[in-house]
């Protein structure tokens, strides 16, 4: 017998706009950032409201690659509210990286960011996000944050 073949099938976009940096500083293990998310929506096979709270808790390596750790929640228009832990990393080269810090618009294709989002929900509609693997592809730009969310099948 051999394994099933993984594929993957695009179910929605999450769009996070976000606040101000702030920045905890050098920690020994790399300079860690929080990343305030104040809103957003989402769009696809669901639809709904980032809401605004939670944030993105960054550690930026000596090498610039990006360890992420992002918790918030959003709502769905028909009223069911979702908990989203999303994990991942992003790297580049340097001096992109050090312009999207500054702000400055960087072509999306030429940043590694992926993630690994979970979803927590107690509304039965929306159980399967729980029962499922989930992969991230995204794009940080200066207010927001967009992550095409895929379904690993």
């Amino acid at each position: 017998m051999t394994t099933p073949t993984l594929e993957t099938k695009y179910v929605f976009t999450i769009t996070a706009r976000i606040g101000g940096v702030v920045t905890a500083g050098e920690t020994g293990i790399g300079v860690r950032r929080i990343i305030p998310i104040i809103g957003g929506e989402v769009k696809g096979a669901i639809t709904g409201k980032v809401l605004p709270f939670g944030a993105d808790f960054q550690t930026i390596r000596p090498n610039e690659l990006i360890d992420l750790e992002a918790r918030y929640a959003f709502e769905t228009d028909d009223g069911a509210t979702v908990y989203v832990e999303n994990k991942g990393l992003r790297f580049g080269p340097v001096e992109l990286l050090q312009k999207l810090k500054r702000g400055e618009p960087v072509d999306p294709k030429l940043i590694y960011f992926r993630t690994v989002p979970k979803f927590e929900t107690g509304h039965e509609s929306y159980r399967w996000l729980m029962e499922h693997i989930f992969i991230g592809s995204a794009a940080r730009h200066s207010d927001r944050v967009v992550i095409e969310v895929h379904q690993v099948m």
